[in-house]
């Protein structure tokens, strides 16, 4: 019986779609039922869970978590492109670090120079923030992208 074990979990070392289906499920509701995934995915409940605990005891599945929504959870989310003159990221990012709504600023390719993400109590504030990055030496232009929705990857 052990060798049998053996074979069976040195054969499914990989994900495959049943259970990379099970994982999207199982992500955006870690509370699904077995019987609901099951039916979802086409398997028996039975190998649905053996599949679900085999995961787990490879380790892809780490654990199971509530999303708890925050009262101080930002209302605005947004990009902002920066576009600046004969500077480089470095002389910037000392000067982004002093607004603690940034949450992220990369240096990338492309014509834009920079690229800010910024997490904002309210569309004031995001207008406040975004007005003095304008007002940074030689910066040439911002350009905002407000998140409207977002999906769970």
């Amino acid at each position: 019986m052990a060798r049998q074990e053996r074979r069976t979990q040195q054969q499914r070392s990989t994900v495959d779609k049943f259970d990379q289906q099970i994982l999207t499920l199982l992500r955006n509701d870690a509370r699904t039922p077995v019987t609901q995934i099951a039916r979802a995915v086409n398997l028996s409940r039975t190998a649905v869970s053996e599949r679900i605990r085999h995961l787990e005891q490879q380790g892809i599945i780490q654990g199971y978590h509530a999303r708890i929504a925050s009262p101080e959870a930002p209302s605005v989310r947004a990009f902002l492109e920066l576009f600046y003159n004969e500077s480089r990221c470095e002389d910037y990012v000392e000067l982004i670090r002093a607004f603690p709504e940034v949450k992220r600023c990369c240096g990338i390719s492309g014509e834009t120079d920079m690229l800010v993400y910024i997490e904002a109590a309210s569309m004031a504030r995001l207008i406040e923030i975004r007005a003095a990055i304008e007002n940074f030496h030689k910066m040439m232009r911002v350009k905002t992208h407000i998140i409207m929705k977002e999906w769970e990857m």
